[in-house]
């Protein structure tokens, strides 16, 4: 997980290079601004990083619940049919 050092990430976390430099953009963001920097959002930063959500892969669930969808409807479909063609009257 971690692609620098220890040494020298962001008070020795197990971040990736690309979070490290999310957390010290965001320290010197508020820094240039004059506000506090540890506060409840970088804390909140830090725990997303650190254990981020489940991620649900809402397109695959999109399509795994559309063919399931199309399986109900052909067998619906399926049980529904005769199971001999009908011959067909003449007009």
């Amino acid at each position: 997980m971690n692609d620098g050092t220890r040494e020298t990430s962001f008070r020795g976390l197990p971040l990736t290079n690309e979070q490290d430099r999310e957390i010290r953009h965001y320290i010197h963001t508020k820094e240039r601004r004059g506000e506090p920097w540890d506060t409840h959002e970088l804390q909140a930063m830090l725990a997303d990083m650190l254990n981020p959500p489940e991620i649900v892969d809402e397109e695959a669930q999109a399509r795994n619940d559309s063919m399931a969808a199309e399986r109900v409807t052909a067998e619906r479909e399926e049980s529904a049919e005769p199971d001999e063609p009908q011959p067909r009257r003449p007009r």
